[in-house]
């Protein structure tokens, strides 16, 4: 007997309703904000692809050779490993699907399974929807460097997992295909994890093997093979994707005072294009910000780092709650407003030609390297839909398209939230942006 396991909650495993496919608005004319005119024009100032200078620009994150990388995370996988006990442990093979949890340590599915069970079968499925297109305006659902980034980690957990005494069995298709065939094929019965309250990490035995007999476990796909353009980044962040490269960053001591930089490797803690994937546990970020602060010393930069966790749980709650509400145009509480789909004055937006040097700094870094600083998010967002007037789920799209962190809960809740479609306690929070200040403003909503 097998038992399909996911770390999914079941109801992420339901078809979602797609909502009509709205008509283009008549673009209306918005007056720019005459602001950001002192902003560096250095940050945006082109190098060739071939120069020395330009290659100095790129700071891989985490910035440490391979083999530190992987020191790092043996010890880590040592500090929160067990030795196997086959105590307890059921009879038949356990299949493990795979989808944004792509690591070993701290995975509770995978060790339910190996626990309950007497082989586990790592699955994961090469989703061809993945690699498609946005529902509204058809925009690549993943661009090239979260797609490059994705075949990181799964070459990342799937040398993990050999290591463990397992294998990662991967194929194309579409998992509502290709699970219940394996589960047929291994004599399974299906049987989805659903959601649990928080605990500490689970304590990963150092070896999850035997794995079943497989005759073909399959490669991680290439690049060209997902059907999506190579894309090397020429200047600024370079992520390394993968779950020991996600443990090998360390940024916890003064978090808080850079928390909202812009510019570098070194502001805030670089974690959410890991987080996103799964090759970060947000539990074990927890677990190890309390052992600094045991060890060291609580202070600002601790506290800030758990409660933008907090803030990560809440878009997955709100997500919950709202459903598919959270894509619709007039967002969760259906707020009414003509938005514009003005082609041109998105495509300066989104190509970094609005000729703000803000603005476009940050949208070339997006386009260049999948990521954006957080401020850099609010501000760009603020940009777009209170002075451009522009539909904001054309922003929401293309961050999906770039975005090596993405994820439909924080993306579409920040970019509801960013619009003034509003889900949070009744208020809306807005981001006027003058003089090159963010300004927040509360504003109460009055209630029909």
């Amino acid at each position: 007997m097998a038992i399909l396991c996911s770390s999914v909650p079941s109801l992420s495993l339901k078809k979602l309703i797609i909502p009509s496919k709205p008509s283009l608005i008549s673009p209306h004319s918005n007056h720019l904000a005459n602001f950001f005119q002192t902003m560096s024009s250095v940050l945006m100032k082109p190098e060739p692809r071939s120069s020395p200078s330009a290659a100095a620009t790129i700071h891989q994150v985490p910035g440490l050779d391979y083999d530190e990388i992987d020191r790092i995370a043996e010890e880590t996988f040592q500090r929160y490993s067990t030795s196997p006990s086959r105590i307890g442990r059921g009879g038949g093979i356990a299949i493990v699907w795979f989808r944004n949890d792509l690591r070993v340590l701290d995975n509770e599915a995978l060790y339910e399974a190996w626990l309950s069970s007497h082989m586990v079968l790592p699955v994961y499925c090469v989703d061809p929807r993945l690699f498609g297109t946005t529902y509204y305006f058809g925009f690549p659902k993943t661009g090239a460097l979260r797609a490059q980034f994705l075949i990181d980690c799964l070459a990342d957990l799937k040398k993990n997992l050999i290591k463990r005494g397992l294998n990662l069995l991967i194929r194309e298709g579409k998992p509502e295909e290709i699970l219940p065939s394996l589960a047929k094929d291994f004599g399974a019965h299906t049987s989805v994890e659903a959601k649990c309250t928080i605990r500490c990490c689970i304590r990963t035995p150092n070896s999850l093997g035997p794995p079943p007999i497989v005759g073909d476990w399959g490669c991680v796909p290439s690049i060209n093979q997902l059907g999506v353009p190579l894309q090397n980044v020429s200047k600024g962040m370079a992520f390394l994707g993968g779950e020991n490269a996600a443990l090998s960053r360390d940024f916890l001591k003064i978090y808080k005072e850079t928390r909202n930089g812009m510019l570098g490797p070194d502001y805030s803690t670089k974690f959410s294009p890991w987080l996103a994937s799964g090759s970060l546990s947000p539990r074990f970020i927890h677990e190890e910000v309390k052992r600094y602060e045991k060890e060291r010393q609580a202070n600002n930069s601790t506290y800030w780092i758990l409660f933008e966790l907090m803030w990560r749980d809440y878009f997955r709650f709100l997500s919950l709650k709202y459903g598919n509400s959270l894509f619709h145009i007039g967002g969760p509480r259906k707020v009414e407003h003509r938005w514009s789909q003005d082609k041109n004055l998105f495509e300066s937006w989104r190509d970094g030609l609005t000729g703000y040097p803000l603005i476009d700094a940050n949208m070339k870094e997006l386009s260049t390297t999948g990521f954006m600083s957080n401020r850099g998010r609010q501000i760009v967002c603020s940009f777009l839909v209170r002075d451009m007037g522009i539909d904001w789920r054309m922003g929401a799209e293309w961050f999906e398209t770039c975005l090596l962190d993405y994820d439909p809960c924080s993306n579409y809740g920040n970019w509801t939230y960013g619009a003034g479609e509003p889900h949070l306690h009744g208020s809306s929070h807005s981001h006027s942006c003058v003089f090159g200040f963010c300004l927040h403003e509360d504003i109460l909503l009055k209630r029909a």
